[in-house]
């Protein structure tokens, strides 16, 4: 059976409110965390959200495919048509320092890019979502990235050292506040809080998916440093530097940044 994109979106909302509930079940509670491979933490939290949203999701759409930070990967997902695309909690480190910046982050990919996505940040009671085509929403009203150039009144989001010039010393807009969540702070590109966001090397597909859809949708731009907007459900989940931003300030940001790097 195939299902409308504004179908598919409806399922992933309603997904995404009962996730965020079971996930404030746990918040500033003192969950149960565990090291995964390579150090980031992992907890009780990220894993019920994960079993709840894959049996969810998977009964409603029995042949889609299934991505997951925290779900051990099989090739299986590549021959589908779509599949899921899930980070339970996005901001692990903010959720377990008590930060409201985190969000359950899901999408639908089919032919490598998202076509329904949706980010819940639940202690701040906020749903953003996006169908291709269909524009984008937070809590029902229509997202809109800004209109500002980059420059020095320009609000920019990423990697604090970068920030700082440690690394990027080229990058001469004002630093937001940094948020935890790489979803998030690519999604306040859409909402026009901030005007720009860039990510180190080495985000996987989960992290980007939704917040992808939702800066497109919104009017943004999200591409890598050669122009090319993110492939997903790839046999490789990791991407390079990703720069998100208005339509005005993001090719310049991928110019500084590009020129920074060389």
């Amino acid at each position: 059976m195939t299902h409308s994109h504004a179908q598919d979106l409806q399922l992933l909302q309603d997904a995404a409110r009962t996730s965020g509930r079971i996930a404030m079940g746990y918040f500033g509670k003192d969950p149960e965390i565990w090291k995964k491979q390579g150090g980031s933490p992992v907890t009780e939290a990220d894993m019920a959200v994960d079993d709840y949203l894959r049996l969810t999701l998977l009964e409603a759409r029995p042949d889609y495919g299934w991505l997951s930070e925290e779900t051990a990967d099989t090739p299986e997902r590549m021959g589908k048509t779509r599949i899921f695309v899930v980070d339970p909690i996005d901001g692990t480190r903010g959720f377990i320092n008590g930060d409201s910046r985190w969000c359950v982050s899901i999408a639908i990919v089919e032919a490598g890019r998202p076509i329904a996505g949706v980010l819940m940040v639940p202690v701040q009671d906020r749903l953003m979502a996006a169908s291709l085509g269909g524009g984008a929403t937070c809590d029902g009203k229509p997202m809109a990235a800004s209109h500002k150039a980059f420059g020095a009144d320009a609000l920019v989001n990423g990697p604090q050292s970068w920030l700082d010039g440690k690394s990027f010393r080229s990058v001469r807009a004002r630093g937001a506040d940094y948020v935890p969540s790489l979803a998030y702070r690519f999604a306040q590109v859409g909402l026009g809080e901030i005007d720009a966001a860039f990510s180190k090397p080495n985000a996987h597909d989960w992290d980007l998916a939704a917040c992808d859809l939702l800066v497109h949708e919104a009017g943004g731009r999200l591409t890598d440093l050669h122009d090319c907007a993110p492939q997903y459900n790839r046999a490789v989940l990791k991407h390079g530097i990703l720069v998100a931003g208005n339509a005005l300030a993001q090719p310049q940001l991928v110019q500084e940044l590009a020129d920074s790097s060389a």
